[in-house]
């Protein structure tokens, strides 16, 4: 009788899930969890939010048009007089859009609100309404409003501007932006609210809301001035 082979035949091997072994499957998750990895480093932002969650209606910010100065004016400085000497010994002048002098001598008692803006400057158009508002309620109470228009074209178009909103508040026009650098502003709206003395009380960057600039305002009012109905002094 011719001898038969042994049998030889061996089970064919299956993968854990389908053609697929326990090497593939590790190597294959591993790859997933790299790739959601390097997603998640690439979508969350850098750095954190300081304060908590950012609110849904954030307050309008400044527009920068410069670099900050190393150092700028401060509260309990002397605020500089609207007329400035530039270094080739000429006198600029700030002048209302009538082209009459504005001086902060000429002011003398009473309690300035002086704002460095622009007609084309979002949130200094956000603020309008409030320096309207403000200018008008607190005048009696000894308080000056002027505005310090800068990088404008010509005093008709922020002539336009005033018209149509009805500021009737003092606007200087610093063509040159003279009075801009002698203040050592660098973004719009900047404001600086100084006492019947001449002495700087605060400076703010940025726009106010009517709350934020009455509690200015009544820190520089006269002291004899008696305080607009429907608001108190801190």
């Amino acid at each position: 009788m011719t001898q038969r082979p042994g049998f030889t035949h061996k089970p064919e091997r299956h993968g854990l899930i389908g053609p697929f072994g326990g090497r593939q499957l590790a190597g294959g998750f591993a790859l997933i969890v790299l790739v959601v990895i390097i997603l998640v480093a690439i979508t969350t932002p850098l750095g954190s939010a300081v304060g908590g969650p950012v609110p849904v209606n954030p307050q309008a910010t400044a527009f920068v048009i410069g670099p900050a100065p190393a150092q700028g004016l401060r509260p309990g400085d002397v605020a500089p007089e609207l007329t400035v000497t530039r270094s080739d010994g000429k006198v600029f002048q700030l002048t209302d859009l009538d082209g009459k002098p504005i001086t902060l001598a000429g002011l003398r008692g009473k309690g300035v609100w002086l704002n460095f803006w622009a007609s084309w400057c979002p949130p200094c158009q956000s603020e309008t309404p409030t320096l309207r508002d403000l200018a008008e309620r607190y005048h009696d109470q000894g308080l000056a409003v002027v505005g310090v228009s800068v990088q404008e074209t010509q005093p008709s178009d922020v002539a336009a501007y005033a018209a149509k909103y009805q500021l009737t508040y003092t606007i200087g026009f610093d063509a040159s932006g003279d009075v801009f650098h002698e203040y050592k502003v660098y973004a719009l709206p900047t404001q600086f609210f100084i006492t019947p003395e001449g002495i700087i009380r605060d400076v703010v960057q940025g726009p106010l809301t009517e709350a934020a600039a009455i509690t200015e305002i009544e820190r520089v009012l006269p002291t004899s001035a008696p305080v607009a109905s429907g608001s108190s002094a801190p």
